[in-house]
């Protein structure tokens, strides 16, 4: 992990609905962030089947390191008969403007809402 840096900086919320686990990306995704987080993100893809969306609404910042790490997520869940959706992409995102600069766009499955029903795992503050 990168030295004073820690994994709550990129992740925040992680809830779960059924067999899909909702990951809330935050902050700014550069190669700081796959240098602490990449390790979580080949967990959470490298189980048969995986369900995964990663809602994006809370990052400020991503460059082609951060879309690398979407890139591979997408790729080892689709590997192992699963799939990754992202939730929170918007016209003006940094999110949504690097997959038009890649053409990536299409690449994507893109949830235009959250899950509903979700039940927190983990940094949910009770309302």
């Amino acid at each position: 992990m990168a030295e004073g840096h820690n994994y709550q900086e990129f992740v925040g919320h992680i809830r779960e609905a059924g067999s899909t686990i909702v990951l809330e990306l935050r902050g700014e995704w550069d190669i700081l962030a796959a240098s602490v987080v990449a390790d979580r993100l080949d967990a959470l893809t490298g189980a048969p089947h995986p369900d995964l969306v990663l809602d994006v609404s809370a990052v400020t910042f991503m460059d082609c390191v951060g879309l690398g790490l979407l890139c591979r997520a997408r790729h080892r869940a689709r590997d192992r008969g699963g799939r990754l959706r992202l939730t929170g992409v918007t016209d003006g995102g940094w999110v949504a403007r690097l997959l038009r600069m890649a053409s990536l766009t299409g690449e994507f499955e893109i949830a235009a809402e959250a899950i509903a029903g979700a039940t927190c795992l983990a940094d949910c503050v009770a309302v």
